[in-house]
């Protein structure tokens, strides 16, 4: 005689889970597919909001959301998905505290200060020139990341929603402004 384990669960690819709960509604296919991911959530909110309550409420939040809204979705790869709705709910909540997403920065890659200095209202006519000059000469993505960033005093997050960039490329559209600036403005003074 054989037994059966009747309480044991199915394992579903992703893609299978998606596809049984939008044919079906039911709650349990999407239950199942989003505990796989609740330590990937979790994290994501503990590294953007940098606190843990809301962290665990921001897990709650985006699985109440997204058992509603999720039917509306063409999803093709759900964790990758899954990911962008986190981090954009993340800003959400930062942007509604006005808080800015605190990054840890290697020494090197910190605003360096003749840059600053030249950014900075007491610069000289020749350097101001020749700044602006440079700044003509960004490509266009570092040239107005670069500007919302000194100039307009926009947090990374402000400019990723306000531009559409990634956050990664932000920061290094950012660096290399800044190098870029250097050395043109560099070049320049020395003409």
């Amino acid at each position: 005689m054989r037994f059966f384990n009747l309480h044991k669960r199915k394992e579903y690819s992703d893609e299978e889970l998606l596809s049984l709960f939008k044919d079906t509604s039911k709650a349990e296919y999407f239950q199942q597919l989003y505990e796989r991911y609740i330590p990937l959530i979790y994290g994501l909110c503990l590294k953007y909001l940098q606190n843990t309550e809301q962290s665990q409420d921001a897990v709650i939040d985006i699985f109440e959301n997204l058992s509603q809204k999720i039917q509306g979705y063409e999803i093709k790869i759900f964790k990758n998905w899954l990911y962008s709705v986190v981090k954009n709910h993340c800003f959400h909540i930062l942007k509604e505290n006005k808080r800015e997403i605190i990054v840890n920065f290697d020494s090197q890659l910190m605003e360096s200060e003749p840059i600053l200095d030249l950014l900075s209202e007491n610069a000289n006519e020749d350097k101001e020139d020749a700044l602006n000059k440079c700044l003509e000469q960004l490509p266009e993505p570092q040239r107005i990341s670069v500007e919302k960033f000194f100039y307009e005093d926009k947090s990374y997050a402000e400019i990723v929603d306000e531009t559409g960039f990634h956050l990664k490329s932000v920061k290094s559209y950012i660096q290399n402004g800044k190098r870029n600036l250097k050395i043109c403005i560099e070049k320049n003074l020395k003409e």
